[in-house]
């Protein structure tokens, strides 16, 4: 799949679909012998209402360490499923979400990931090489220079939070996340390169929003 497909004028259309498509592939190769799984959003939707308590508050923090949660409405499908079996697995060491995705069957997984990020982010004009950061140059190689991954399976980091993208990237040079391809680019980072590179993906519109809560107030009848 190339930059130049997924970047195309029909964006929207096209990378929905492959999307979808390429969250029934990440199901797994054991699915493969099985009947695909039906992507159902409704019942992600409601599979995923605890996933509000915290990616659907904005501005909501993680107490310790201090940085905002998340956005994900917009992310990338395939990339979420991603996560979540990571999360599941424990290849991403965060217990709460680890709780939270061992509950989740494989199928699961697919329907809260389409659930929570619903129409994915279409990117802006690419900004010229001038117009990106030294420090920041070599992460766009793989997520844009509008912030948004040149493949469904790396995450769109436009509009995400600063605090969030300085703290995942502090975790992929500690080795806290377990990439070795991430691990290797942070590697040379400085403290003031992490900043930039969080500012500046930080910044870029259309960008990452915070999945709507429904309004579950009781209201008397009139």
């Amino acid at each position: 799949m190339s930059e130049l497909w997924l970047r195309s004028s029909v964006r929207s259309g096209v990378r929905v679909a492959t999307a979808v498509l390429l969250a029934i592939t990440c199901v797994g190769a054991a699915a493969s012998a099985q009947p695909p799984p039906v992507v159902n959003a409704q019942r992600g939707k409601v599979l995923g209402y605890t996933c509000l308590g915290c990616h659907g508050i904005k501005g909501y923090r993680n107490a310790y360490p201090n940085y905002a949660v998340p956005r994900l409405r917009g992310q990338s499908v395939p990339y979420l499923i991603q996560a979540l079996q990571e999360y599941r697995s424990g290849n991403r060491a965060y217990p709460t979400m680890h709780l939270q995705a061992l509950s989740l069957s494989d199928q699961d997984i697919v329907d809260v990931a389409t659930y929570l990020a619903g129409q994915p982010v279409a990117g802006a004009k690419p900004a010229a090489a001038s117009e990106v950061p030294k420090a920041a140059a070599v992460c766009t190689s793989c997520h844009g220079s509008d912030g948004i991954g040149i493949s469904p399976l790396y995450p769109t980091l436009a509009g995400q939070h600063e605090s969030y993208l300085i703290r995942a990237l502090l975790e992929y040079q500690s080795g806290y996340r377990k990439n070795p391809i991430m691990h290797s680019m942070e590697a040379t980072l400085s403290p003031a390169d992490i900043t930039v590179v969080a500012a500046y993906f930080s910044h870029l519109k259309p960008g990452l929003h915070t999945v709507p809560r429904p309004d579950t107030r009781w209201a008397a009848k009139r």
